[in-house]
């Protein structure tokens, strides 16, 4: 018998079992509703006010230096987004030129 129920999101267990509309870990005692939203999941907004996914692409509407470096990236500069992170810069991205790098997401403009 194949076990189709996701792992444990507080101990990764795989010995899930479902009570009615709730799924239950027997080793943590952790208890969640598979259709509820995730609380965790962290909602952003670019510079002007679109809501940004991971995978999107943004492109840079100021000039930034670079912390560390005496590289800037300039006004137009694309990246794409693999992250969100908690924290001050809360952007995780691939910079077109420049490798990964955290941006902070009132700096950025989603491209269509």
């Amino acid at each position: 018998m194949s076990n189709t129920l996701p792992p444990c999101p507080q101990c990764s267990s795989e010995y899930v079992y479902q009570d009615q509309s709730l799924l239950i870990c027997p080793e943590c005692a952790h208890e969640w509703d598979p259709e509820a939203p995730d609380e965790d999941a962290i909602s952003l907004k670019d510079a002007v006010g679109n809501t940004l996914a991971e995978g999107d692409k943004v492109t840079l509407i100021k000039d930034l230096k670079v912390k560390g470096s005496s590289t800037v990236l300039k006004v137009g500069t694309k990246a794409v987004i693999k992250r969100f992170v908690d924290g001050d810069h809360d952007i995780d991205c691939k910079v077109d030129g420049s490798g990964a790098m955290m941006l902070k997401s009132k700096f950025v403009r989603k491209s269509n």
